[in-house]
């Protein structure tokens, strides 16, 4: 099926994988802007919303021959420039 991405197994040949990274700040950050988002939603008449936190999401189509291979360099990624991991956690997931 063209386009379709299937799990990454055992060594194969490379092939292009898709991955899912969302970024989210750290418990205990402050959050401005989700603060904006809940105080918007409220003035919106969206009753009960408690609290609101803001993040990213990056969808990634990369070629590797392994899961692990996939995994470190997604990791690499986070950490040189897509999360800032003194305020941000993030988590990797793989198609």
């Amino acid at each position: 099926m063209p386009g379709s991405v299937r799990p990454l197994t055992d060594q194969e040949e490379p092939r292009i994988v898709k991955a899912r990274i969302y970024v989210t700040l750290k418990p205990g950050v402050l959050d401005p802007q989700g603060k904006a988002i809940q105080h918007a939603l409220t003035s919106l008449s969206f009753e009960g919303v408690e609290d609101v936190r803001q993040g990213k999401f990056f969808e990634v189509k990369l070629a590797s021959s392994t899961r692990e291979d996939a995994e470190k360099k997604l990791d690499a990624m986070c950490k040189q420039l897509l999360a800032n991991t003194v305020i941000e956690n993030y988590a990797i997931e793989l198609e």
